[in-house]
């Protein structure tokens, strides 16, 4: 009962402390809130990712359709990936052609677009009706008839389609046949070092929070102290007052709480129409699961309760006064090492991760959280040794540095998020970049030979050949490396084990078949047989095809009418053999290789063309007109952009979530040093009036809130910057690699320093407000 009444007692200080009171229960309120809000978005991402993972998967076609398995029927729909990209964008999409009167739809979708028309979503319906999507309605050229419903997208800003198609066949124009969706899954477990990465992740976008809520608790604690020594005057015990100040301190953290909850809510109503890095969530999406929900409800609160015991006990409070041996008692050093030595002695007890299969996340967890906090610990004890020696200097710098001497316990604690923040971050980046290599890949292309890469299989004989030179007309095209390709067997009749002897055949002009194989002199009408270099087995079986003068026929694999009978075409005598080069995709081709002099490619009906293409780089958007031409020519046509490397679709999902929890961290430590800088202003308005009132400028008082500001931040960073590069280069140890890259935390110890100015920036118009006459009015 005493402890509940003591509690009521702090409640109704702060709620009835006059101007005063509530404004320090605010700033409580607002800091708290800000971290709460965090912590319910953190909340919300298991929830968000297995929402979209599952409408993901709703949309995905039936295992039957995905095996080739599915009998055409009434239901039965064929369709093609359409798939394209604009401007850095992917814009996914379909053809699709129903079998039958009642075809299967796909999620978001009541009907299925008839010829010519497109089920269009919100996002790409809005870009296709503004200037900036002209390029891409030449490429979409489909009347929009229905809008795809949330059910049907990832995301409120994805650029997804479905259009009709009236020439799509399962065969010529290599349509799929669809039966269904969603009963298909295609969960791949994160190896063994993501998992490691995504728990550093939240502890390192975590701890921040948490040490931020801790600060905001302690706000207004000088007049709060002031106070209590008034009740200790009238009869109140040390223990009453602690017990009150908790009270006190409760009371800011539950407003805080729907403070918290509140801004959530509201971010949440516009997270829909928000975009970062072309990533935007559904608000329904951003739902914390309840147990979290009830456990921030109860961790905040008692945290605040604890965090003021705590602190009060380095605080006297007698009837007279408030006792603080900051000056004659220095901060102890050793149980603040012995806190971050701790937790790298964990993370060395835990073992080298990289060389098993499995790892308990606990012990690496609780190593990198003990790390973490004992940086921040140990930040309040570095900036008092820093400060204490200086001496003389500009009067600004003078009256900033006595500020921090007498009591630098606020302004560490402001700036201890950011410690932990950039310390985290720079260890993060160091694992990053150390275990980089084993999701990025070479892909053996050479971007500078060709940028693009197309195939069909819908274009073939005649067509191909004017694809080819549609290509070549297209703006910002220097040169296309273009072939006809079909596949050549060699005659007769072979038993049912037997396997037929099969080549290739690759037609084109001569600059391109130089593209292809080490050729020399090329004049049209010549043919090359084409052995892959340093395979003698491979050049025995394209020789057992190609034998010059012999026959070979042309229509290998294509079905023939009744009657019908194989097209064979004879192999010239004086055909020279030649070497394969690796064209731009870093593939080798061999087989048979025929200027169009030699064979014409509108003889060829089930051929497919393939076309690398080099572009001119300078062209704006010259990737969209390549594109624009592909899709007139083939609206499922592959176009794919070459790269000399590709990273992992896992680890790069991982980096994006580091980026977005990043930017969401460091937004919160710029509100919690803009909330704390306003707090302390705030507490000295009183002795910012006096200064002003014996004449002190303007302009020194508002550098020496700069310098308040930026000694502290620097330590920070200092402190940051050593126990992140010891953290990660720990971390990249247990993962068995080698640290590449010692000077990442260069970008994020700017980021801090551009921090410092921000707030002392944004702070000043409430400086100049506390500079009023009025402050030295007093009751």
């Amino acid at each position: 009962m005493t402890w509940l009444r003591d509690l009521g007692l702090g409640i109704r200080f702060a709620a009835g402390g006059g101007r005063e009171g509530w404004a320090r229960t605010a700033l409580t309120a607002v800091g708290v809130g800000l971290g709460v809000a965090l912590l319910l978005v953190a909340a919300s991402v298991p929830h968000l990712v297995e929402e979209r993972a599952g409408r993901d998967l709703a949309r995905q076609e039936s295992a039957a359709s995905y095996a080739e398995k599915a009998e055409r029927s009434d239901t039965t729909v064929l369709r093609i990936s359409a798939e394209t990209e604009y401007r850095g964008q992917v814009v996914g999409g379909f053809l699709m052609r129903p079998e039958g009167a009642h075809p299967v739809t796909p999620p978001g979708v009541g009907t299925l677009p008839g010829p010519g028309e497109m089920a269009a979503s919100p996002a790409l319906k809005e870009l296709l009706a503004s200037p900036e999507g002209s390029l891409l309605r030449e490429r979409l050229p489909y009347r929009i008839t229905a809008t795809i419903g949330d059910a049907g997208l990832l995301s409120p800003g994805e650029l997804y389609f479905y259009a009709g198609s009236d020439t799509l066949t399962k065969t010529a124009a290599g349509g799929h046949r669809v039966d269904g969706y969603g009963d298909r899954s295609e969960d791949e477990p994160l190896p063994p070092v993501l998992v490691v990465l995504v728990i550093m992740i939240c502890v390192v976008l975590l701890v921040p929070v948490a040490v931020f809520i801790a600060t905001a608790v302690r706000f207004g604690g000088d007049r709060r102290d002031r106070r209590l020594a008034a009740l200790r005057l009238v009869g109140a015990d040390i223990r009453s007052t602690r017990r009150i100040a908790a009270g006190e301190a409760l009371s800011g953290a539950l407003l805080g709480l729907l403070a918290g909850v509140a801004f959530f809510l509201v971010g949440r109503g516009f997270s829909g129409h928000v975009e970062v890095w072309n990533y935007s969530v559904f608000p329904s999406d951003l739902t914390p699961a309840p147990w979290t929900a009830v456990l921030i409800t109860v961790a905040v609160p008692l945290c605040a309760v604890l965090v003021t015991l705590v602190a009060m006990r380095a605080v006297v409070v007698e009837p007279l006064g408030v006792v603080r041996d900051t000056g004659r008692r220095r901060r102890r050093l050793w149980w603040r090492l012995l806190v971050p030595a701790l937790g790298l002695a964990v993370l060395g007890v835990t073992g080298r991760v990289g060389e098993g299969d499995v790892t308990d996340p606990y012990p690496l967890a609780a190593g990198a959280v003990l790390v973490l906090l004992g940086l921040a610990l140990l930040l309040p004890w570095l900036v008092e040794a820093c400060v204490r020696p200086l001496r003389g200097g500009p009067l600004a710098w003078q009256l900033a540095v006595r500020r921090l001497q007498l009591n630098s316990g606020a302004a560490s604690r402001a700036v201890s998020g950011i410690a932990v923040a950039v310390a985290g971050a720079v260890a993060l980046q160091m694992l990053f970049a150390a275990v980089g290599d084993e999701f990025t890949h070479l892909t053996g292309q050479d971007p500078s030979r060709a940028q693009f890469h197309t195939f069909s299989e819908q274009v073939s004989g005649d067509a191909a050949t004017r694809t080819i030179e549609e290509f070549r007309s297209t703006k910002g095209v220097e040169a296309v490396i273009g072939t006809v390709e079909t596949y050549v067997t060699k005659p007769g009749t072979y038993e049912e084990d037997e396997v037929t002897p099969t080549t290739s055949l690759s037609i084109g002009d001569c600059a391109t078949l130089k593209e292809l194989a080490e050729i020399g002199t090329c004049a049209d009408g010549d043919v090359f047989v084409v052995h892959p270099r340093g395979d003698k087995e491979m050049s025995d079986w394209v020789d057992e095809t190609a034998r010059k003068g012999r026959e070979v026929e042309l229509d290998s694999g294509a079905e023939l009418p009744p009657g019908g009978t194989r097209r064979l075409w004879t192999l010239p005598a004086d055909a020279r053999t030649v070497t394969a080069a690796p064209d731009p995709l870093g593939e080798a081709h061999w087989g048979i290789m025929a200027t169009i002099g030699a064979v014409d490619p509108r003889t060829l009906p089930h051929a497919r063309t393939v076309a690398q293409i080099k572009v001119d780089e300078d062209v704006e958007d010259v990737g969209e007109y390549v594109r624009n031409t592909a899709a007139r020519i083939d609206p499922g046509m592959r176009v794919a952009a070459l790269t000399s490397m590709t990273r992992d679709r896992q680890y790069a999902s991982v980096q994006t979530g580091l980026r977005f929890g990043a930017l969401l961290t460091l937004l919160l430590m710029a509100a919690s040093m803009l909330v704390s800088q306003l707090e302390q202003l705030r507490e000295r308005r009183r002795l910012l009036s006096v200064l002003v009132a014996f004449g002190t400028r303007r302009v020194t008082l508002g550098w020496s809130v700069l310098w308040q500001t930026a000694v502290p931040v620097a330590v920070s960073l200092v402190v940051a910057v050593a126990g992140g590069v010891a953290l990660g280069a720990v971390m990249t140890w247990m993962m068995a690699k080698t640290v590449t890259r010692w000077w990442v935390f260069l970008p994020l110890a700017g980021a801090g320093g551009a921090l410092v100015v921000v707030v002392a920036l944004l702070s000043l118009p409430l400086l100049w407000r506390m500079m009023r006459p009025d402050g030295l009015r007093t009751e």
